[in-house]
């Protein structure tokens, strides 16, 4: 049926106008994004294939570019549309820390982080930099690739943070397995780094590492303190 067929109530567009976006489904959501179907099939309909086939929401808005160009329905135009979004939600995630005392909401920030880091394909590791107060500075990504000990060089994340003039720091990595488990590897780089960067009075606050669930904080877990 088309959606013009249906009840005003039942219609995304006038559902999320009438009642807010939080009472849609996923799919739902995705049809307003979408804005039209396909001949014969209506854009909810379209939507929720879409869902099927890329396994969620998340999975469809990080999918490559092949694949997303892959499927009927999503061209270039769609594809630089879901790529803003996905942006505007960082940067509005990062304005929302940088605006206020965020470390007040430890949860905020790790949500943060996860938005900055979980749609890497490969290892990132970086830094959420922080003043003497504790209020944000900067988030920098320093390095890609297999993150261990030996592709992590304190000696640079000791020059970013003299050039951010930070008092603190967050350190952060993903792993791109979706299991944030740290390993002993990264309790040794956390240790190596927060040593190196008490030589210049930076504290190491936290390290988290970011999977698919909720980031996991290994000061919060215990495997070192901030002393």
């Amino acid at each position: 049926m088309n959606i013009r067929e249906w009840p005003l109530a039942e219609r995304p567009r006038e559902k999320l106008l009438k009642k807010g976006a939080n009472t849609l489904s996923d799919a739902e959501l995705l049809a307003v994004l979408l804005g039209s179907g396909l001949p014969g099939r209506n854009v909810v309909d379209l939507a929720r294939g879409l869902l099927a086939r890329f396994g969620g929401l998340r999975q469809l808005l990080e999918a490559d570019r092949a694949a997303f160009l892959g499927e009927m329905g999503l061209g270039p135009a769609r594809y630089a549309q879901f790529q803003a979004l996905l942006e505007i939600g960082r940067r509005h995630l990062a304005e929302s820390i940088e605006r206020g005392p965020a470390l007040e909401s430890p949860a905020q920030v790790r949500r943060y982080l996860k938005s900055m880091m979980r749609h890497e394909a490969s290892e990132v590791f970086a830094c959420l930099f922080l003043d003497i107060r504790l209020r944000p500075l900067g988030f920098d990504v320093l390095f890609q690739g297999t993150i261990d000990r030996a592709s992590v060089f304190p000696r640079d994340v000791i020059r970013r943070t003299l050039a951010r003039n930070a008092a603190a720091v967050i350190l952060c990595h993903n792993h791109p397995s979706g299991l944030p488990e740290p390993s002993q590897d990264d309790l040794r780089l956390t240790l190596a780094l927060k040593s190196a960067l008490r030589v210049i009075d930076v504290r190491v606050l936290d390290h988290i590492i970011v999977g698919d669930e909720e980031p996991y904080s290994m000061v919060e877990h215990g495997w070192f303190s901030t002393d």
